[in-house]
């Protein structure tokens, strides 16, 4: 924890130096180079400006990264984290002044990350200080619904969220659980399923929801129908077989949005692991009267706990078998947080892996989890504790600063909503690498080097080149 005011100098020195990436006022031909890099102070820093040369004939022996910008593919919708009832208490106990200063490091454009996505939850999840609902226990009818349980600290955090992000931000909304006395297991907490007589009653509960928020000034694009449908966990959860989420969605969920006029909310389904995605994308888009409510499929990265390596080519399956469906990460996280693994390098790569791949794959959206912890990866109502981007220290008041913060920052600061992926290649696998045209003309490419050596690689533009140095283990955003 001694290094804080040092990260957080760093932080404002490498933001401040960036500000002119957003503009698309570039001499021809010129290239500025942003790097965040372990071992140094380069914290999305400015590093370098130069100039395209014509291209030659690129070599084997060489490494490179190839950018063809006829080719373009998905359209960005956003990248953002979620505000949770634990980052909202955490937010709340601040000082005004680093209230600011969070507000400002992940959704100031200028000042900071640029978030422009925000995820938030259906009452109560495991990080929530207790488990809570919207209603009386008991209350299939409803007539208790009441969102003042938001209102004390999640609302405000959202809305200065927004305020910051100059006004708007795609916000949606996802559940853990029923409540208990709605499903099979008579608790929020260790899966259990909906009871079929309440389907309808909970499908009433998604559009009182929205319409809630919505009158506190907050629009809703969208909605996950059950975070981790297949998982039975200590938290609140619940469990849906493939069969059930249709079901639910094209009986249920879906009409009941179009009958209380929420059509246009988009209905994300999964919100589950890589394993999995594939069938359940099968079952629900093959099926023509479910599939007409889905957005697309949502997925998370956790597929490794059972041992597994990240399933990265079951995105690029699942955009190969619908094309007309959309991809979102909708969930991500460091897990079993330790205070002493604050800035932890492998923990920012594995943030940078992760996003370039599931670009790549065709992801639209990208969604990190609870943007502030406190020091103890919390709070959490059954101590599933984890690491945020920025964590503080709810002792000193002071704001810890993460490689992950800046490692995500090299993808939403700079590849903005409307950026269209562009055909991008590299050479050797040491290197990783995704590209974007931002609606406004400029390029953004995010280039990023795992490996214990400084790697010279060339950059090739169709038919320009640039020669380039990425220190070990950095990530650097190349705007053009």
């Amino acid at each position: 924890m001694k290094n804080y005011s040092y990260f957080l100098i760093t932080m404002f020195l490498g933001i401040c130096v960036s500000v002119s990436a957003q503009s698309s006022d570039f001499a021809e031909g010129e290239i500025k180079v942003y790097t965040t890099s372990e071992n140094s102070n380069l914290r999305l820093s400015e590093t370098q400006t130069l100039n395209f040369e014509d291209a030659s004939q690129p070599l084997e022996t060489e490494i490179s990264v190839f950018v063809n910008t006829s080719k373009t593919y998905q359209t960005i919708l956003g990248i953002g984290g979620a505000i949770t009832d634990a980052s909202a208490i955490v937010f709340n106990g601040l000082s005004s002044i680093k209230q600011q200063e969070l507000l400002d490091a992940y959704y100031d454009k200028e000042k900071g990350i640029g978030y422009t996505l925000l995820r938030t939850t259906i009452h109560s999840s495991d990080f929530s200080p207790e488990s809570y609902t919207y209603v009386t226990e008991g209350d299939a009818e409803l007539k208790s619904f009441s969102i003042a349980h938001d209102k004390e600290y999640r609302i405000p955090m959202i809305k200065r969220a927004t305020k910051t992000a100059g006004g708007t931000l795609t916000l949606y909304v996802s559940p853990w659980s029923p409540p208990a006395f709605m499903k099979t297991n008579g608790s929020m907490l260790r899966g259990g399923k909906l009871k079929p007589e309440f389907r309808q009653n909970w499908a009433n509960y998604y559009a009182k929801f929205i319409k809630a928020y919505e009158a506190e000034g907050m629009p809703i694009w969208g909605l996950t129908i059950q975070n981790e449908p297949m998982a039975t966990q200590t938290w609140e959860s619940c469990i849906y077989t493939a069969e059930e989420e249709r079901d639910f969605l094209k009986d249920y969920l879906g009409p009941t949005l179009e009958k209380e006029g929420l059509g246009n909310k988009n209905i994300v389904v999964w919100d589950h692991n890589r394993d999995l995605m594939v069938n359940r994308s099968n079952v629900i888009f093959e099926d023509k009267e479910a599939a007409k409510y889905a957005w697309g499929t949502g997925f998370h990265w956790y597929e490794t706990w059972t041992g597994a390596a990240p399933l990265f080519e079951n995105v690029n399956r699942v955009k190969e078998a619908f094309p007309d469906k959309n991809l979102m990460f909708t969930e991500g996280c460091i897990e079993k947080f330790d205070s002493e693994k604050y800035q932890y390098w492998p923990n920012g790569e594995r943030y940078g892996e992760q996003i370039i791949n599931d670009l790549n794959n065709g992801t639209v959206a990208w969604t990190d989890w609870n943007i502030l912890l406190d020091q103890n990866g919390g709070p959490n109502h059954v101590g599933n504790f984890c690491f945020a981007p920025i964590h503080a220290d709810t002792t000193t008041g002071d704001l810890i600063y993460t490689p992950s913060y800046y490692y995500l920052g090299h993808f939403s600061k700079f590849i903005r909503p409307k950026a269209k992926r562009v055909g991008s290649a590299v050479s050797r696998n040491v290197l990783l690498s995704t590209s974007f045209v931002n609606d406004n003309g400029t390029m953004a490419t995010v280039v990023m080097n795992k490996t214990n050596d400084l790697i010279k690689y060339t950059l090739y533009k169709n038919k320009s080149e640039v020669t380039l140095d990425i220190p070990a283990h950095s990530i650097q955003t190349l705007i053009y």
